[in-house]
C-alpha cells in the first residue's frame, strides 16, 4: 500500500512539472495599466520659479500653463509668466563706485509661450515600501515672446523689449491624486531682444526653475 501511494505522489508531480525551455529577455514584457491617465483630460496649472544663472539678475517669477492631452505621450499647451529680475550682487558691485561699471543688461518681466509636450516614459517608485508614487519624464518645445527692460537708463528711449523666444524644456509630473499633480520643470527661454541703447540685436537666455501644482479636468476611466 505504501509503495502505491509512492508512486501515484510521485506521478502527480511528474505531471505538474513543465519545461518552458530558456527565456530570453525580448521574451519578456512586462505591462502595467496606467493608474493616472490623460488622454482626453485638461490640465491646469499654477508655478513658481526662479531664475539663478545669469549673474546680473535673480528673477522669481510666477507661472501658468494649461495643457490639453490628446493621448498619454503628447499634448499641446500654453505657458504665460510673469516676474521681476532683480539687480544681483555681483551687478551692484560692479556699478558701485570701486568699478563703476555700468553693464547693459536686461531683466525679465514676462513671457507668453505655446507649444507641444511628449512624455514617453510613467514609472512608478515605492517610497519606505509604505508608498507607491506614479510620475512621468517628460520633453516640451514651446514658442512666443518675452518682455524685459534695461537695468540702466536708455537715454530717453523705452527701456523695454519684446523678442521672440523659443523655449526647451524637461520636467516630470509627480500625481497626488488622479485629478492633482506637482510638476517640476527647467526650462530654457532663448530670446531675440532688440536693445535701444546701442541700436543691436542680442540673444538672451533665462533658464527658469519652476515647480508647480496642476489640476486636471475628468475622472480616468
Amino acid at each position: 500500500m505504501t509503495l502505491f501511494l509512492s508512486l501515484l505522489l510521485s506521478g502527480a508531480q511528474a505531471q505538474e512539472t513543465v519545461d518552458i525551455g530558456v527565456l530570453k529577455d525580448s521574451d519578456v514584457q512586462v505591462v502595467q495599466k496606467l493608474l493616472y491617465p490623460k488622454t482626453g483630460r485638461a490640465e491646469f496649472g499654477l508655478h513658481l520659479g526662479y531664475m539663478p544663472f545669469d549673474f546680473a539678475t535673480k528673477t522669481p517669477n510666477a507661472q501658468v500653463s494649461v495643457q490639453l492631452h490628446s493621448s498619454e505621450t503628447l499634448s499641446f499647451g500654453a505657458v504665460v509668466g510673469a516676474g521681476y529680475g532683480f539687480a544681483s550682487r555681483t551687478y551692484r558691485e560692479l556699478e558701485g563706485p570701486q568699478y563703476g561699471i555700468a553693464y547693459y543688461a536686461y531683466r525679465y518681466l514676462g513671457s507668453a509661450l505655446v507649444g507641444a509636450e511628449w512624455a514617453p516614459i510613467y514609472g512608478k517608485n515605492s517610497l519606505s515600501h509604505r508608498q507607491v508614487v506614479h510620475h512621468d519624464l517628460y520633453g516640451a518645445l514651446r514658442a512666443g515672446a518675452t518682455l524685459e527692460s534695461s537695468l540702466i537708463p536708455t537715454g530717453g528711449v523705452s527701456r523695454l523689449a519684446l523678442g521672440p523666444t523659443v523655449s526647451p524644456a524637461v520636467g516630470a509630473r509627480i500625481w497626488m491624486s488622479d485629478g492633482t499633480a506637482l510638476r517640476l520643470e527647467v526650462r530654457d527661454d532663448i530670446q531675440l531682444q532688440r536693445r535701444a541703447l546701442t541700436s543691436t540685436w542680442a540673444v538672451k537666455q533665462n533658464v527658469n526653475v519652476t515647480l508647480g501644482y496642476t489640476v486636471l479636468t475628468g475622472k480616468s476611466e
